[in-house]
């Protein structure tokens, strides 16, 4: 049986510059979907997939991120004064215990290969996962325990991978397929964003990753990619370059780009509707809206 995937990096060091004016206070990371913010979708899933070990690497402007996982004694005391338990055991459920989360700065932007790369000491010799918390996932089972669950038959390197349109390809990591069993596909190369036409597949690279320590190895000597970043999908490239197993695992659920508005919007709407306090009113809302907007045209 392969080791244990007990680390997980988040990589959180950027600007968040598409949805300015709000990320020039609030790390991108903080804003919310329904009540909870981008950052816990993505803790809850390493949790769910045996995580027990969070690095953070950040950059300047990203304390809220430190404080939102630390304890508050104050508002924890003022809830249970008023009774309000069921509200103090959400709030308590964001603690993170000390030693099990750490923070690294990211000092210069220079891609997610390289902000992967920062947290190398922290890895050591252990496979580990990379969770990009833009990349929000809803699903029956969490994406990341389904891949832990697959990785531990396959090993090698794995990345969460699904079926984008011929036109959206040139933004994202495309693989190429050498064959497929189910869910798992065997990988034979990967193309970081690829000029239109030129894709080797529709499968793309979403933002789950679980890597061993030769993929850190590798950010040292690939050269830059595209954007002139360090692309942490050349290094898992290099991977099948020199023979050793990548892999792709298509997961079961519905992905949302919260990256960007629109996909943002979509996760709100998708995650309030799921939500059964909310749900009747909120499609009542939704409904109202869509016949407004019918009747005007």
């Amino acid at each position: 049986m392969n080791r244990k995937v007990s680390k997980a990096i988040f990589p959180v060091a950027g600007l968040g510059t598409r949805f300015l004016p709000a990320t020039k206070s609030v790390p991108k990371e903080i804003m919310t979907l329904v009540d909870r913010p981008l950052i816990q979708y993505a803790i809850d899933e390493a949790r769910a997939a045996g995580i027990e070990d969070f690095i953070f690497v950040t950059s300047r402007g990203k304390s809220a991120l430190e404080d939102y996982f630390d304890c508050a004694p104050d508002l924890e005391a003022a809830l249970e004064a008023s009774g309000k338990t069921e509200l103090l055991k959400i709030l308590r459920s964001t603690n993170m215990e000390s030693g099990t989360i750490a923070y690294l700065r990211q000092h210069k932007a220079l891609g997610l290969g390289h902000a992967v790369s920062c947290a190398r000491k922290l890895i050591g010799d252990e496979p580990f996962a990379v969770i990009l918390p833009d990349d929000v996932i809803a699903g029956e089972t969490p994406c990341l325990q389904q891949m832990v669950e697959a990785y531990q038959e396959t090993g090698g390197a794995m990345v969460a991978t699904m079926e984008v349109s011929p036109a959206q390809t040139s933004s994202y990591g495309v693989l190429d397929i050498k064959s497929q069993d189910g869910p798992i596909v065997s990988v034979k190369g990967m193309v970081e964003k690829p000029a239109p036409g030129t894709a080797p597949s529709n499968l793309a690279v979403i933002g789950r990753y679980i890597l061993t320590p030769q993929v850190l190895a590798n950010l040292d000597t690939i050269e830059r990619g595209a954007g002139g970043e360090i692309q942490l999908t050349d290094a898992i490239a290099e991977e099948i370059r020199t023979g050793r197993d990548v892999f792709g695992y298509r997961f079961t659920g519905q992905r949302y780009d919260c990256g960007s508005k629109a996909g943002f919007l979509q996760a709100t709407v998708a995650f309030a509707l799921a939500r059964d306090e909310l749900r009747e009113e909120f499609a009542d809302f939704l409904a109202e809206m869509h016949a407004v907007r019918q009747a005007a045209q």
